[in-house]
């Protein structure tokens, strides 16, 4: 049975048709903004950071519910906050791996030296050049013989070695780690240079005269046995040892190493052993130390520790702003630097020579 309604019964039920609408969307926005405070959001304003969509949407409530009421629930929201990197929700963030640095050279020259502290810019050390060997048999109440020694004072010089490198502040202080990797191939950089002065340093100026420069050429003493590297460095070996100073240590390029490495014999055996043993690198009971410091087909055999390394200044790294306008523009001066002097007491126990065409 129908009934029929006057005008404002029906005008009443749409007001509170829409009142109560109303009011649904009311709790629904409500309860999406409680949630979305909850939550956090990318943070904007202030500080001047991009703000994230839900910090937007909440904002915008505000201004758009006229809107919102006049359009049965719907209300059109523009987000500006686009989606990157360097949005303030902070999605995208790049992880950081440790650094990876060049490769090292394996640096050995240094501990086969007898090394000294010292304290002064130079050395002064007494070497004798003349022993006393007039000794002789004598008979009972027969005058002694006279012997005579002759002493000369030989100085070794301490010489510096020094780099150093301009550093922004804001990098360091932004990865620290890389103070501590600058740190070290500066060190690195350093020893380099030292070995190579310890081997090759020709005297002159500010070079410290190395082993190299100051060793004895190799000479066969027994001819006719030298057939092969191996033979070669067994010869030297005795070279040295008529000096009657202890012989310690072989000197080579790891490429020679691996040419007596993979000698065979006549029936195809590796010489030094199998290629499946772990041979260490020693020839005739002394240890060999292949460095790339050594000039291919050269070798250097000897007393090593009658040789004496002067260590006046460890290697040490400094930092200053104190270089030109470094201050104003925040940079720095790294710098390594270290000061060592060398001794070659025994030049004649130093054995340097050269493989040439022997196989």
């Amino acid at each position: 049975m129908q009934t029929n309604k006057s005008v404002a019964e029906l005008a009443a039920e749409v007001k509170a048709s829409f009142v109560g609408h109303q009011r649904q969307t009311d709790a629904r926005l409500d309860d999406i903004e409680q949630k979305l405070a909850r939550a956090g959001g990318g943070g904007a304003g202030a500080g001047g950071n991009v703000q994230s969509w839900g910090r937007e949407f909440i904002e915008a409530k505000a201004d758009g519910l006229a809107d919102l009421r006049q359009n049965r629930g719907r209300m059109a929201l523009h987000l500006k906050a686009a989606l990157t990197s360097t949005t303030g929700a902070g999605m995208l963030v790049p992880a950081r791996d440790m650094v990876v640095g060049m490769p090292k050279r394996r640096l050995a020259i240094r501990d086969l030296l007898t090394r000294v502290n010292v304290s002064s810019g130079s050395v002064e050390y007494p070497n004798v050049t003349s022993r006393p060997t007039a000794a002789d048999m004598v008979a009972e109440g027969a005058v002694k013989p006279e012997s005579s020694m002759e002493i000369e004072m030989a100085t070794a010089a301490i010489r510096t070695i020094a780099h150093w490198i301009p550093a922004s502040l804001q990098v360091l202080d932004d990865a620290p780690q890389l103070q501590s990797l600058i740190d070290d191939e500066l060190r690195y950089g350093l020893a380099l240079k030292e070995e190579s002065q310890l081997l090759f340093g020709d005297g002159t100026g500010q070079n410290l005269s190395g082993m190299v420069t100051e060793a004895t050429a190799f000479s066969n003493p027994i001819a006719d046995t030298e057939t092969n590297m191996i033979d070669q460095i067994g010869a030297a070996i005795l070279q040295a040892a008529l000096t009657e100073v202890p012989v310690d240590g072989v000197v080579i390029n790891p490429v020679d190493w691996w040419r007596m490495r993979l000698l065979k014999d006549d029936e195809g055996k590796y010489i030094l052993g199998d290629p499946g043993s772990d041979i260490p690198p020693v020839l005739f009971g002394l240890p060999v130390v292949p460095t790339q410091a050594m000039l291919v087909d050269k070798f250097l055999v000897g007393g090593f520790a009658s040789q004496t390394l002067y260590d006046r200044w460890e290697a040490r790294v400094e930092v200053s702003t104190e270089h030109s306008d470094f201050f104003t523009r925040n940079l720095m001066a790294i710098r390594a630097e270290e000061r060592i002097g060398l001794a070659v007491k025994r030049p004649e126990a130093l054995i340097y020579g050269d493989f040439g065409n022997v196989t």
